[in-house]
């Protein structure tokens, strides 16, 4: 190859990086005021991006999927997973194809387990002193918001039953009981949602698939 074909194919290649980067951002929808993707939340981009292009089968369910951002956990032991936060209004969307997209994540990510989990946010109860008239939202307390979270954590298993165990210190951990329709596919997890949970909102909860059906 002489040299202007050399330069020639350096800038093409240098055009199509470019390219190919510009539009697999466009799948990270961010918030104003909120810090720019890093290096994790580009690389899921990316392979959201590889994957809508690359899988025919995928393709129309993943064009308008985007994500607001994703958060790495240490799981203990030197394991890790990442949770990545999709906008509310898509969560059906994802739920679509989430089983596939989380397998083929996880091949990406082979080091890492990944879950998916709305982004909600959690409005204050107004004091007697608040300015704000109208009543919050349940959806918006830190109630919902948490137990939407379980949800989100396991799905596309669903919780079955819970109960609570108060221990002799008087902490509280909760002990849910997901389908067990599901335990071959999502036993291997059943670790990483207690501790991503637990990161997320400071409880204890223990998953279990029960060995009866739960009453």
């Amino acid at each position: 190859m002489d040299e202007s074909n050399k330069i020639e194919s350096y800038f093409k290649d240098a055009f199509f990086n470019q390219t190919n980067m510009a539009t697999s951002n466009n799948k990270i929808a961010k918030p104003a005021g909120f810090p720019p993707a890093d290096e994790t939340e580009l690389q899921i981009a990316q392979a959201l991006f590889d994957l809508e292009t690359n899988v025919p089968d995928l393709k129309k369910d993943l064009r308008p999927l985007q994500f607001t951002y994703a958060k790495e956990i240490e799981l203990g032991g030197g394991k890790k997973a990442i949770a990545i936060f999709v906008p509310v209004p898509l969560i059906k969307q994802f739920h679509k194809v989430q089983p596939r997209l989380t397998r083929e994540l996880e091949k990406k990510f082979s080091d890492r387990h990944i879950v998916f989990i709305g982004y909600r946010r959690i409005l204050r109860k107004p004091g007697r002193k608040s300015r704000v008239k109208q009543p919050r939202p349940r959806s918006r307390t830190l109630t919902s918001v948490h137990e939407k979270l379980l949800e989100d954590l396991v799905f596309p298993t669903e919780i079955v039953g819970q109960r609570t165990r108060v221990k002799t210190d008087g902490t509280k951990v909760v002990k849910v009981f997901l389908d067990n329709k599901d335990s071959t596919s999502l036993e291997y997890k059943l670790d990483t949602f207690s501790s991503v949970y637990k990161k997320l909102t400071g409880k204890d909860v223990v998953f279990e698939f029960p060995a009866h059906q739960i009453e």
